[in-house]
């Protein structure tokens, strides 16, 4: 009876996210909201069908929502169809970098001077909470490839760039959890920086050369030969594979590489189609012969290109499913409580003074206008990635250390999905209406 009641479970939420997600566009409320509720409500006592418990099952968690990070990242990067030296990128680029490192001392400052943590764990902390989403922010995305309205480009780059560059100053905060009487300059010095510096940089090399490379060379087979038609899945996932693996090896950060070979390859079928729009490129294509259109040398880049982003992100949409249900299954199950004064202190610092700061200081110079600037500035969606660090700190420190801020972590991202979900439709439609007024 028990497996006939998750296959029931599963397929009902399944089958009612296909039906209703028109629906919910349309809403003040996300996918995500929903998915949080039914992990919590399969921890209840008239169900008890799932009790995930934060700190003993961290590794099971941290698994499945790296591989959520890996396939959403491959699916952005994919979605930015713009040249690279184009300037548009600056400001995607000054959120991931620059913004988080303004985030993270003053979380850091928080963390120690109003939370009474100690510099380690406060560290650790602000990298959790540092990174924004990938996977949420699903109002605030580019629409299609080839969307580039500085708004949703630059927080869909953010999400991108991001979860791969708090690494170090997680695993920073770990290292000073464990000497918790190290100097900082003993921890800070040039070989930090130099790896720091190699991660970012071989990382983003590593992912464009293996998409370029790997994308040229289906299209290659396809056009020239006729051969490796079909089965885009299986080149998605072995291509999020082999980038997330080559970075690893060369000890540079795995989320950045996934991300720019999703770049790679959608540059790839923009240097193909030009101007043209992927779709316009792709045209009619006859379902009784669409290897036809695959091998097609106009055509092959563009709908290779669009069949595997149609792809990750099914896959995307079901990995949401999974992990924002562990989270709120997780918060059903934690022991401490979530709504305290340092939980509610912490979510209004972020969200009304960090965020905005960060964002602020960030684009000082930049093209963006007044309106993109608070919209930017609020929608710094937390969610899965600070998921993912948090259960990383479990696996990898010492629980002492970083089980109190599961609390706070939890409560953020909790906090992030209800409010940036609630708010989300109404500010994009009154964005929209603005732009359109402008035009």
């Amino acid at each position: 009876m028990h497996e006939t009641l998750w296959f029931l479970i599963v397929g009902a939420v399944l089958v009612f996210m296909g039906v209703a997600a028109t629906t919910l566009r349309r809403l003040p409320v996300s996918a995500a909201m929903f998915y949080l509720a039914i992990g919590y409500a399969l921890a209840s006592p008239g169900l008890g069908l799932l009790h995930l418990d934060m700190v003993a099952d961290a590794h099971l968690l941290r698994t499945i929502t790296e591989v959520a990070l890996l396939v959403s990242l491959f699916a952005i990067g994919l979605r930015l169809r713009l040249g690279v030296l184009e300037k548009l990128w600056t400001v995607p680029l000054r959120l991931g970098f620059l913004a988080m490192l303004a985030t993270i001392p003053l979380l850091t400052l928080f963390g120690v001077y109003v939370l009474q943590l100690g510099w380690g764990p406060s560290l650790l902390l602000a990298a959790i909470l540092a990174p924004t989403d990938p996977v949420l922010a699903h109002d605030v995305q580019v629409r299609d490839p080839g969307d580039h309205d500085l708004l949703r480009f630059a927080l869909s780059g953010e999400g991108g760039l991001n979860d791969g560059i708090a690494l170090p100053f997680a695993l920073l905060g770990l290292a000073l959890c464990a000497a918790p009487g190290a100097n900082a300059s003993e921890v800070l010095n040039l070989e930090l920086a130099g790896r720091i510096a190699w991660g970012v940089a071989g990382a983003l090399a590593i992912g464009a050369l293996l998409g370029w490379a790997t994308t040229h060379a289906v299209a290659w087979l396809r056009t020239r030969h006729a051969q490796a038609l079909g089965l885009e899945g299986f080149f998605a996932l072995g291509l999020i594979e082999l980038s997330f693996g080559t970075a690893q090896l060369a000890h540079t950060y795995g989320f950045l590489a996934v991300f720019a070979a999703g770049v790679a390859m959608r540059r790839v079928e923009h240097r193909a189609s030009g101007a043209v729009s992927p779709r316009r490129a792709i045209g009619t294509v006859d379902s009784e012969d669409v290897d036809a259109t695959a091998a097609n040398p106009s055509k092959a880049h563009a709908y290779m290109a669009e069949s595997v982003l149609g792809f990750t992100i099914e896959l995307e949409r079901i990995a949401e499913v999974a992990v924002m249900a562990m989270v709120g299954n997780v918060l059903a199950t934690l022991q401490a409580p979530l709504v305290t004064w340092r939980t509610v202190a912490l979510g209004a610092a972020l969200f009304l003074l960090v965020r905005p700061a960060a964002v602020e200081l960030s684009l000082i110079g930049s093209s963006a206008t007044p309106a993109q600037r608070r919209l930017m500035s609020w929608f710094g969606i937390r969610g899965i990635g600070s998921f993912y660090y948090l259960a990383y700190a479990l696996e990898h420190g010492a629980a002492a250390d970083v089980v109190p801020l599961a609390p706070l972590t939890l409560s953020v991202v909790a906090a992030s999905v209800v409010i940036h979900g609630v708010s989300a439709t109404p500010l994009m439609n009154w964005y929209h209406r603005l732009r359109s007024g402008d035009g």
